[in-house]
Parts: C-alpha cells; sequence; structure tokens
C-alpha cells in the first residue's frame, strides 16, 4: 500500500491479530467516548463505535489508511458490556454460563486522502458450556475477565469454557481478519486504478 496503515484502538489482541495479515501498521489510540448510542441494535452500535475511533485518528492523519474496529457481545439487544468490578464480573458470567450468545465486531476503513469510508461488521456466535460458581469465580480471580466485553477472553484460557463457535474466531477475539482483508483490498484496487489514471492523462 501506499499510504500508511494506521490501527485506531489501544488494544493489544487487535494488534496481535493485524500482525497476521503481514502488512505494517502503527497504532494511534483514539480518545472517544466510547458510550452506546440508546436504543440502537448491537450490530449498529458496534459500526457507530469503529466510526468514532477511526475518524478521531483520521483528524489527525491527512495521508493514511485507518482502520477502527469495537466488539459488543450480546444476548438479544441486550448488550454486555466489560465488568466495572469483580461481582460485575461474576454476574456476567453467569448470565452467560450455558447460553448462546452474539460476537460482534464493527469495522471502519477510512482513507484519509479520499475521503472515503468503508464500514461493516461482523457476527459469531459463541455457545458457553454451563460454569460452576466456583469456576466462576476462578477465572475471574485470574484477572482475565476485566477489560473485556463480555468478561472473558477466548484466546487466553476461557476456551475451555466454550461449547461451540459459529463464525470467525478471530473475530471474537477483537478483528474479523476475513473482512479486513477484504476492505483493504477494496481501497487498494481503487489506488491502483486512481494512479493508473494519473498515468494515462500524463501521458496523454
Amino acid at each position: 500500500m501506499t499510504r500508511p496503515l494506521i490501527l485506531a484502538s489501544a488494544s493489544p489482541r487487535r494488534r496481535h491479530l493485524l500482525l497476521e495479515i503481514g502488512l505494517p501498521f502503527e497504532v494511534v489510540v483514539p480518545h472517544v467516548d466510547e458510550s452506546p448510542p440508546p436504543g440502537v441494535p448491537p450490530e449498529r452500535v458496534a459500526v457507530e463505535l469503529a466510526g468514532r475511533k477511526a475518524r478521531a485518528v483520521a483528524a489527525l492523519r491527512p495521508d493514511a489508511l485507518v482502520l477502527g474496529a469495537d466488539t459488543v457481545v450480546a444476548e438479544g439487544r441486550d448488550i454486555i458490556g466489560k465488568p466495572a468490578n469483580r461481582a460485575d464480573a461474576v454476574r456476567i458470567l453467569s448470565q452467560l454460563s450455558g447460553s448462546r450468545h452474539a460476537v460482534t465486531t464493527g469495522v471502519c476503513l477510512l482513507d484519509t486522502a479520499e475521503g472515503r469510508e468503508l464500514s461493516d461488521y461482523v457476527t459469531t456466535w459463541v455457545t458457553m458450556k454451563p460454569m460452576t460458581r466456583q469456576e466462576i469465580e476462578a477465572y475471574v480471580d485470574s484477572g482475565e475477565a476485566y477489560g473485556k466485553a463480555g468478561a472473558y477472553a477466548i484466546q487466553e484460557t476461557a476456551d475451555r469454557y466454550v461449547e461451540k463457535i459459529e463464525g470467525s474466531f478471530s473475530n471474537v477475539v477483537g478483528l474479523p481478519l476475513e473482512r479486513v482483508r477484504q476492505m483493504l483490498a477494496v481501497l487498494h484496487v481503487r489506488q491502483e486504478r486512481i494512479r493508473q489514471s494519473d498515468r494515462n492523462d500524463s501521458q496523454a
């Protein structure tokens, strides 16, 4: 790519995932209000928050591709956020125990030079095994539950409590790599067409 790729995220999990694509990138942490808009379906919340992050960083970089993402865990329209404390983490995991819930990541890719924006979301369904109170408390006390939507990290040790995943695994971690690759490809093709058009104009 001719423009630098910037990940607008403070998440180390998203950094590790983006490394798998094999493209160099920078990280700029966005400072935005991450409060979900009221009365909006979880899918649209994820897209809205991803867009806020991407646009906040794009305002600082006039010639870059900026990637923002936000992951939302939900049962129906009930959004399950990050635990506020130990009791909240225990409550969340007790709610998810033995249930099937949706993990949705919204993705926003901005080409700041052209003012072009691509947004989408990917949903993965996760079925959790029934967890005993002792298992829930032991997991919370491990420290993994904090700072994660849904109070679990599937890429660490919470996978032992997962019965089934329907869809993208990387999406549950925090970034749907398959969709990100597609979006980057769309903007790359557009850049190639613009450069070819510029060459043709200069030769005319």
